[in-house]
């Protein structure tokens, strides 16, 4: 299945802010988050683009992300360290310009897909639209495809946002 890998509109003119949301908080979207402000950094964005993540669930609120999770990000150069979990709430689809489901079940959680709530993966440049596989319960292996996934993701996501006429890179 193919779709638009374009971004709805800011709803403030020079700014935009992002959610990933997954299941618990602590695997996939903080990854996600992480390596997405990575990018938008890279990008010269971040002034303008802002990333959080959430999980629909609240078992983990408060704590840091899965120990796996981190050593995979920092053997990638990247710092888990400020992540903090955080649940889902009808807060989000207003104060975010576009949320990103981690699975098809995060999107059912978030009433599926419409201009502003897609799947993650809707904007991977392979595979698009499968879900983000939960390495939660399987071995770092499963971390290291996440990683992947997400670095390849983000760097679609970040040239899209780059497309947008009031959050192009700054000098």
């Amino acid at each position: 299945m193919t779709h638009d890998r374009s971004v709805p509109s800011p709803r403030t003119p020079g700014h935009y802010r992002l959610g990933l949301v997954c299941l618990g908080n602590i695997c996939r979207s903080p990854m996600a988050e992480v390596v997405l402000r990575a990018r938008v950094d890279d990008a010269g964005l971040a002034g303008c683009v802002d990333v959080d993540s959430c999980g629909t669930g609240g078992w983990h609120v408060g704590r840091p992300m899965d120990e796996r999770a981190a050593s995979v990000l920092l053997a990638g150069h990247y710092d888990p360290s400020d992540h903090r979990a955080q649940q889902y709430d009808d807060t989000w689809p207003a104060a975010h310009d576009l949320l990103l489901a981690m699975d098809a079940d995060n999107l059912a959680e978030l009433g599926g897909r419409s201009e502003r709530v897609h799947l993650f993966r809707d904007h991977d440049p392979i595979g698009t639209g499968d879900d983000v596989p939960d390495p939660y319960y399987g071995g770092e292996r499963g971390f290291e495809e996440v990683l992947a996934m997400v670095e390849r993701t983000c760097a679609t996501l970040v040239a899209a946002l780059q497309r947008e006429p009031d959050l192009g890179a700054r000098p």
